[in-house]
């Protein structure tokens, strides 16, 4: 419904004003030229109506022009919102992804440099364990040879004092010179005096013996938990590889996605080619509605004529 006071009338003498000053008679302009009164829906009804009355021309023209050039306008301005939202949110999706991958490439850098870190300490601690356990070695070498020498002459005085017994039961066979049994006596005094020195040798070689036993068991079970180490650091070494591997995949998915962006930035970019190119058509279409104003100018005095014949018969419009 039209505001009321709103005539036919009205809209078309201001539409007419506007043609006579050369400009377009659009829905906006007439409703200015009304001092901003009256609907749009109103005033647009009367214009088509005035335009049916006079057998159209150059006013269905201009505002056939009017609403070519708003969906030339709007078509564009809806092609660079959708081409912007969608540029927009592929955009984020794939620097949300980036990141993501970026983060979890860190962390498995530094989990494989601390790993590496840990594996050089370790392998220092193992070449020390290794060189450790071949000094040990050595000195069980060393004690063994020794036993084995102290076993010889333990072997040799037995001997000697079993000759020693044999010639004393000789000499005490044969003790009917007192002179020779004298001398057995005192022989067979310093062979005991001597034989309680290979005793007492014997007791310490005894006492050395089982220490190096204790030494020896000592070594074996630093060198069993230095087999475990060894072990454990084996493992470690193959968890490394293994992540290893992991950052490998890790990198190669990232430069998967790295692609899978530049990708959407060229389906981006062609988006927006075909964007400004509807663009220009648009403003190519404009630029031939302005090539007809001319024309139109050239049409407005002979269309002003022949509504001064009509305008007795359209004065009868009624409110809304």
């Amino acid at each position: 419904m039209a505001r009321a006071g709103l005539y036919k009338s009205d809209v078309q003498k201001a539409r007419d004003a506007l043609l006579a000053q050369g400009k377009k008679p659009s829905v906006d302009a007439v409703r200015v030229a009304l001092g901003n009164t009256g609907s749009k829906t109103t005033i647009h009804r009367y214009l088509r109506e005035l335009e049916g009355e006079e057998g159209g021309g150059p006013a269905r023209t201009v505002a056939v022009s009017d609403a070519l050039q708003d969906l030339v306008a709007r078509l564009a301005s809806r092609l660079q919102e959708e081409a912007e939202a969608i540029l927009t949110q592929e955009r984020e999706r794939h620097q949300a992804e980036l990141h993501s991958r970026q983060q979890a490439l860190s962390g498995a850098q530094e989990e494989a440099a601390a790993l590496s870190s840990r594996l050089q300490r370790t392998e220092a601690s193992l070449h020390q364990e290794q060189a450790a356990h071949a000094l040990l070695q050595q000195n069980l070498g060393d004690r063994i040879a020794e036993i084995a020498q102290l076993n010889e002459r333990i072997a040799g005085m037995t001997v000697r004092l079993a000759d020693h017994e044999a010639h004393t039961r000789s000499l005490e066979d044969k003790h009917a010179h007192a002179r020779a049994l004298r001398q057995a006596n005192e022989a067979l005094g310093a062979k005991n005096q001597e034989l309680l020195v290979l005793n007492r040798d014997n007791g310490q070689w005894l006492e050395r013996h089982g220490r190096i036993e204790r030494e020896l068991a000592q070594l074996r079970q630093a060198h069993e938990g230095q087999h475990s180490e060894v072990v454990a650091l084996r493992q470690t070494a193959t968890d490394y590889l293994a992540l290893q591997e992991r950052w490998k995949t890790d990198a190669k998915t990232l430069d998967t996605m790295r692609n899978e962006l530049a990708q959407v930035q060229d389906t981006l970019a062609r988006e927006r080619e075909r964007r400004e190119s509807a663009e220009a058509d648009a403003l190519r279409a404009n630029a031939r509605l302005e090539a007809l104003e001319p024309l139109l100018n050239q049409l407005t005095p002979a269309q002003n004529a022949v509504k001064k014949t009509r305008r007795g018969h359209a004065q009868d419009g009624g409110a809304d």
